[in-house]
Order: structure tokens, then C-alpha cells, then sequence
């Protein structure tokens, strides 16, 4: 339901997209931090706040997703066959 009334404020759909991007920005922030962390402690902290940041971004995703506000197409048999084959030719080379 928009909330913008007489031009002013955002609609719901527009909240819904800066939340996402946040929580998107929030996720790679944290990854960043979680993998360059040494001490287990806090590495274990960021993991959880990490996995929290991921959960939210979900949860928003599906929001809009439901709404029709975030549409996103199948991929087809020879699109996975080709990421596929990218990922093990670059990530496992001479396998």
C-alpha cells in the first residue's frame, strides 16, 4: 500500500528496496570484516551477525518477491550447465 501521500515520502515498495540494499551492504560489510578476523571470539560475533544480516535480506527479498516488486527468472538447464562448468574450471583448475 503506498504511503505517499500528495508526493511526499516513499512508497512501501521504495522502503522495501532501500531495506534490501542495506541489508545487502550490511551482508558483504560484515563477510569482509568475518574473514579477515583472527581472534575466534569475534570472528564467532561477526558470524552471527552475518547470518542475521542474511536472514533479514531473505526475509526482505521474499517480501517483495511475493509483491511482484522483485521478479526473477528461472534459469534454464544450459545456464546452470555453463555456471557450472565456469566454477569448476575456476575455482578447481587442472581437476
Amino acid at each position: 500500500m503506498p504511503n505517499n501521500i500528495n508526493g511526499r515520502g516513499l512508497t512501501d515498495r521504495e522502503m522495501l528496496q532501500l531495506c534490501l540494499e542495506l541489508e545487502k551492504g550490511r551482508c558483504r560489510s560484515i563477510s569482509n570484516t568475518m574473514v579477515e578476523t583472527t581472534h575466534q571470539q569475534l570472528h564467532d560475533i561477526y558470524e552471527r551477525a552475518f547470518n542475521n544480516a542474511c536472514n533479514n535480506q531473505h526475509k526482505l527479498f521474499d517480501v517483495m518477491n511475493e509483491k511482484g516488486w522483485y521478479k526473477t527468472e528461472l534459469a534454464s538447464t544450459d545456464q546452470i550447465a555453463n555456471v557450472q562448468e565456469y566454477m569448476q574450471n575456476n575455482l578447481h583448475p587442472g581437476e
